[in-house]
């Protein structure tokens, strides 16, 4: 069980994703678990917060994400990474996708961690239902994301919860 604890929007400077890009020939029994295991216990996120400007550049810019591409008729992507700012050097090993300055329509997403996954259909629903325009890139591609911010998501509450952000690039 999971509530919708929050919506907003969220302004995004011109930003560079860094990350490694997975398919759903990655997925282990359905999740991408595995692969943020091997991100944690490779050392993966401290080579990219290595990169981090001495102040945060955009509220919550020092959260990993897992950010998601969708189109008809191409393969999925999911990507593990965080966001840097623009023109921000690529570490070897790691990819990278820049978005343009951007508006973020974010769902925050409340309830015990292990219900709160794979309800960003619901997010996206939940933000047009509310009169916000979820948009694609030039290519026709949906970017979505989950925001794993601190302390929301790293400290249950008193009752165990903790918050999911998931955010979509709207107009």
């Amino acid at each position: 069980m999971f509530e919708i604890k929050n919506v907003y929007r969220q302004a995004l400077p011109a930003t560079r994703f860094i990350g490694r890009k997975y398919s759903d020939a990655d997925r282990v029994n359905g999740s991408f678990a595995n692969k943020w295991g091997e991100w944690f216990s490779q050392g993966y996120f401290e080579t990219l917060e290595q990169l981090t400007i001495p102040e945060p550049f955009f509220e919550d810019s020092d959260a990993y994400i897992g950010l998601m591409r969708w189109k008809e008729g191409e393969p999925f992507e999911y990507w593990i990474g965080m966001f840097r700012p623009k023109d921000t050097p690529v570490p070897a090993g790691f990819d990278f996708v820049d978005f343009p300055e951007s508006t973020l329509g974010v769902v925050w997403l409340y309830g015990k961690e292990g219900n709160l996954y794979s309800h960003e259909d619901a997010c996206g629903n939940t933000l047009v239902q509310r009169g916000e325009t979820v948009i694609t890139d030039v290519q026709g591609a949906l970017w979505f994301f989950e925001r794993y911010a601190c302390p929301r998501f790293t400290t249950p509450d008193e009752l165990g919860n903790v918050v999911l952000d998931i955010c979509y690039f709207i107009k």
